[in-house]
């Protein structure tokens, strides 16, 4: 008879909620995947001062623009600049922009979709005639004329980006929390007098967590290629710093030339990017969304 050392040692309902979602986001090999390409991704680029082979703008002009070789694994620019190493410098601007906005919009969105929709009535309106003018300005044009008066700077450019993309988040949130404020066990926190902040901090926001991480993730995928239009457009960071974005602006007179190699490096650099942050997303909403959870 069984002694019990064979028996299925998975985590039951009983094992710590923290090991209950790690097993459930392990099982989503796409997610897994994704999280690993945007760790080493970010890791390099964060070590990007200790594994650039070069200074990211050493010049040399005698070298001019060479492909791929053992010397310049990516090739060189036309000032005979590495492309790897710019390559790596300039994913700790975007990374950080990206990883800036997405907080800070997702921070925004969120506290104004939960105020919104619990408190509701006047205040839900007041707040949503807000969202919905901020929905309507044209994203570019704010950019541009924002940048152009105050400045080009990282910083700057994620206020302006956060201040734009916060109205998606709170729409979604307070969709969510309409659904749940007339349910039990939110009327059970009331009945025992709970504050209406602590109902929503304790009882609410856990339970919109799945879309608040998606729509984070969204954030800072869509940051990411707005930055990168941006400089494509002459408006985003501006020398001596870089960014991938830069870097396709820099490169954009060489399509279908012996030099479009200098396109490919940022390029696939930006889609690894945005398709991790993508899939991660995806998998984190289904491991925190207790409406997906395994019961």
């Amino acid at each position: 008879m069984s002694t019990g050392h064979g028996a299925d040692r998975r985590p039951g309902p009983s094992a710590p909620p923290g090991r209950r979602a790690l097993r459930r986001f392990v099982r989503r090999r796409p997610a897994v995947v994704a999280l690993v390409v945007l760790v080493l991704l970010a890791a390099a680029c964060a070590a990007a001062p200790w594994l650039a082979p070069y200074p990211p703008n050493r010049q040399d002009l005698l070298l001019g623009p060479v492909p791929p070789n053992r010397s310049h694994w990516l090739g060189t620019d036309e000032l005979g600049r590495d492309q790897l190493s710019r390559i790596l410098h300039a994913g700790r601007i975007s990374l950080s922009i990206g990883l800036a906005v997405g907080a800070l919009s997702t921070a925004v969105g969120t506290a104004v979709g939960a105020v919104a929709g619990y408190a509701g009535r006047r205040v839900d309106q007041a707040l949503m005639r807000v969202t919905d003018l901020f929905l309507v300005l044209p994203g570019i044009a704010i950019l541009a004329i924002a940048l152009e008066r105050l400045g080009r700077s990282p910083a700057v450019i994620v206020l302006v980006l956060a201040g734009l993309f916060w109205m998606y988040v709170a729409r979604v949130v307070r969709a969510e929390v309409l659904s749940l404020r007339e349910r039990e066990f939110v009327e059970a926190a009331r009945a025992v007098g709970a504050s209406g902040t602590r109902i929503v901090v304790r009882h609410l926001l856990p339970n919109v967590v799945g879309v608040v991480v998606v729509n984070a993730a969204l954030a800072v995928a869509a940051a990411i290629i707005a930055e990168s239009t941006l400089s494509f457009l002459g408006f985003g960071v501006q020398p001596p710093a870089t960014s991938w974005g830069v870097m396709l602006a820099d490169a954009e007179g060489y399509v279908a030339t012996p030099q479009a190699y200098l396109l490919y490096g940022p390029g696939v650099a930006i889609l690894l990017t945005v398709l991790s942050v993508n899939f991660v997303g995806d998998g984190l909403r289904e491991v925190f969304d207790p409406r997906t959870a395994p019961r």
